[in-house]
């Protein structure tokens, strides 16, 4: 894609000029974004654009480089454009400030700027799929053809390009010009099932029904042609040609492939997948959004998700992949903004939902989350994920009770357990563990190395705790030793080793299976305490204290802090050998 950015020296003369104010205007520009996290709210809109009329070009391309830098695209838009003011020809802020309306979905007022951007370079791929996005929405498609037909066919654009050519064909109703401008698409072989699927839905939607019928056959038959959204496209056209037993085939893929999802398409109805070119050219870009989903073109990929649900909002696959880019940038409440759009009736809904309920807790909205996952669980009683959700942020936040209640709700809902429910039993008995209920935190680590034998995080916490408590020393001992075998790399459980022979009295191994911990896990505070209560036992004090010193640094918990202080004061009395 071409980057409107290369615009010669004077640009490059233009940056340099910019450069000199940086260092004063990032401590502006960290006071101005703070508390802005999850999106833009309107006091801090207003906020960036009094802040952009007083800032000088130079100043407000600065800002609008920091908040592209921090993900903030709506703040990035108001500098960009300010310094577009004072330097209006400047390819490179053309090209910055578009991206940032266009990620911040502000799709028409980003178009304006691409056709500016089209007048300096004719090349700038973006900037004519922006506008070919704008004119197809409009209507205008032999507009939105034209606005792409000369662009190199390069990169990406091999495979766009002829997309966005047959759908503004098929929006003039030209189904055979349609099909013919696929073609290159199957002509390499990284793009045959996308002309596979095009050519399907071309066919489907004109009802050329034979046609339809080979190309679905064609991508189904590849080893990774059985996506959702094929099965979705497909499974509605066989059954509006009454083809059951393709229909039952489909199902069975399914139910070995999406088993999710298997109940919904099972009930699905017989409507196309694509029923207009508008919602086919929405699939195109969508396509182009999957495509550049990696992390150094997401804000890339963010665009042309943002045209597809321009062009066609109801688009579940499209909504998940826009919502996950935003959440990957912090942008939460934005995220959860498509999230909630999305329609309940679509297999990924009830997904989308636990992602929801897990921004809110990262919001710092720990009821609201808890309160959205009741919904669901009143919503589907029989389900256990969303208690499991429940159990897992109430556990985050250490609030252990809450979370053991959570998660036995949950293992009701699971009879029989399967050997693959270990980890939730063991995640109950840690929250009971925690909150001082160790008879039944003991039942469920038994329960989970009943379901899982051997494995080496609950070998590793029961032996702890028992020796810990003076409980089946020799059992516990052999456990962690186990758990070291499977995991030698593992800090916390060499960690738990060297415990154990502190705690026994073999304060020499204790040392020196310590030290091996603190080089596998340097900024862990409580194996660094632990190393210096074993130093203090074979008299190395000065050593001892050290470690307790580096415990300090690493934010401890409050009552361990206490307990580092008193170390350091007093030392360390002689303890009494669990036996």
């Amino acid at each position: 894609m071409t980057d409107a950015s290369a615009t010669g020296g004077e640009g490059f003369l233009r940056r340099r000029v910019f450069a000199w104010s940086l260092a004063a205007a990032v401590p502006l520009l960290l006071a101005a974004c703070a508390g802005e996290t999850g999106g833009m709210s309107a006091q801090g809109d207003s906020k960036h654009r009094a802040m952009a009329m007083e800032w000088s070009g130079s100043g407000a391309y600065l800002a609008g480089r920091f908040a592209q830098t921090h993900n903030d695209s709506a703040a990035a838009s108001l500098y960009l454009l300010q310094a577009l003011k004072a330097d209006p020809e400047n390819g490179e802020l053309l090209q910055r400030a578009m991206m940032s309306l266009a990620s911040n979905n502000h799709l028409a007022e980003s178009a304006v700027l691409g056709r500016r951007l089209l007048t300096y370079d004719a090349d700038a791929a973006l900037a004519a799929m922006l506008v070919a996005e704008q004119d197809a929405h409009a209507g205008h498609w032999s507009d939105a053809e034209d606005r792409v037909a000369k662009l190199p066919r390069r990169g990406i654009n091999s495979a766009i390009v002829p997309l966005i050519i047959a759908w503004s064909r098929m929006g003039d109703g030209h189904v055979d010009a349609a099909l013919e401008a696929l073609k290159p698409l199957s002509q390499n072989s990284s793009f045959v099932s996308v002309y596979d699927f095009h050519a399907a839905l071309i066919n489907d939607l004109a009802d050329r029904n034979k046609a339809a019928d080979e190309r679905y056959r064609a991508i189904l038959s590849t080893p990774t042609g059985a996506s959702l959204r094929t099965l979705q496209a497909a499974l509605s056209f066989y059954r509006r040609t009454n083809q059951p037993e393709k229909v039952k085939e489909l199902m069975e893929v399914a139910r070995k492939d999406h088993p999710e999802a298997f109940e919904i398409l099972g009930n699905a109805s017989n409507e196309r997948l694509v029923n207009s070119a508008t919602a086919g050219l929405a699939e195109a870009y969508f396509s182009a959004s999957v495509t550049l989903r990696q992390p150094q073109t997401a804000e890339l990929s963010l665009i042309f998700g943002r045209m597809a649900l321009d062009l066609y909002p109801n688009l579940p696959a499209c909504q998940v992949l826009v919502a996950d880019i935003l959440q990957s940038m912090g942008r939460l409440k934005e995220a959860n903004a498509i999230y909630a759009a999305i329609d309940p009736a679509t297999p990924i809904h009830w997904a989308t939902q636990l992602r929801l309920a897990s921004n809110l807790d990262a919001l710092g909205d720990l009821d609201g989350a808890v309160a959205a996952l009741e919904a669901m669980t009143a919503q589907h009683p029989d389900r256990p994920d969303a208690l499991i959700t429940i159990g897992d942020l109430q556990r985050s936040h250490q609030h252990w009770a809450e979370s053991a209640e959570a998660y036995s709700r949950a293992i009701a809902l699971m009879s029989p357990l399967k050997p693959g429910d270990w980890s939730l039993i063991y995640s109950r008995g840690i929250a009971y563990e925690r909150s001082n209920q160790w008879p039944l935190a003991e039942a469920d680590f038994l329960k989970a190395l009943e379901l899982q034998p051997d494995e080496p995080h609950v070998l590793n916490y029961l032996g702890y705790s028992w020796i810990d408590k003076g409980m089946n020393l020799d059992r516990a001992q052999k456990m962690i030793n186990k758990a070291v075998e499977q995991l030698p790399e593992d800090g916390d459980i060499i960690d738990s080793q060297g415990w154990a022979y502190y705690r026994l009295g073999n304060y020499r191994s204790a040392v020196e299976t310590l030290q091996r911990a603190v080089e596998l896990h340097p900024e862990e505070s409580t194996i660094n305490e632990h190393l210096g209560d074993a130093l203090w036992m074979v008299g190395r004090k000065e050593e001892a204290r050290y470690q307790w010193q580096r415990a300090l640094s690493f934010n401890p918990e409050p009552d361990q802090k206490i307990a580092l202080e008193k170390k350091l004061k007093t030392g360390l009395k002689a303890p009494t050998p669990v036996k």
